[in-house]
């Protein structure tokens, strides 16, 4: 029984024939990408939602096997509570916390990824990014100047309601800071 279960794994473990079928082959070495917006807005109001926008450029000459982008911050608890409610994440949730893969990326190509988030508690935070070539590979993604590619974003959240008013006659809210 062992014997054939070994022959099973060999089997499987030689089907990746160096094309590019193994994940773990495929996004190995460094895959540069231009961080083309990072936004998120710099003043918020507990309860306001904000959307945070993170576009991302393949800027080198092959395919990014599984853009993958890991948010730190945004899930933080703080004094029990949750720091934001995310409303809308991007698609490509993984099963790893604060973590989202955007798939493969090919070369020149982008990738725009949005969170709808709600602040729940008051404070000044600061959201890190980092972007990787796959959740499953030792590879790296680099900026155009070296670098790993990952950025931070600061937002201070006040605990004052946002400043609105409700036109007379048709009933549409109109924000302001």
């Amino acid at each position: 029984m062992w014997a054939a279960l070994s022959a099973m794994i060999v089997a499987v473990a030689g089907c990746a024939d160096g094309n590019g079928d193994d994940p773990e082959e495929s996004a190995s070495g460094a895959y540069p990408v231009a961080v083309e917006r990072a936004t998120f807005a710099p003043h918020q109001h507990v309860g306001q939602r904000s959307v945070l926008t993170l576009r991302v450029r393949n800027a080198g000459s092959r395919t990014i096997p599984d853009l993958v982008v890991t948010l730190h911050g945004l899930s933080d608890r703080v004094a029990g509570r949750d720091a934001w409610l995310v409303d809308e994440p991007p698609v490509g949730v993984t099963a790893s916390d604060d973590t989202w893969a955007a798939g493969a990326l090919a070369a020149g190509r982008t990738v725009t990824l949005r969170w709808a988030a709600t602040p729940v508690v008051a404070g000044a935070r600061e959201l890190r990014y980092e972007i990787s070539p796959s959740a499953v590979s030792g590879g790296r993604t680099t900026l155009p100047g070296g670098g790993d590619a990952r950025g931070a974003l600061t937002v201070r959240v006040s605990d004052r309601p946002a400043q609105a008013r409700v036109v007379p006659g048709t009933g549409a809210v109109v924000r302001g800071e």
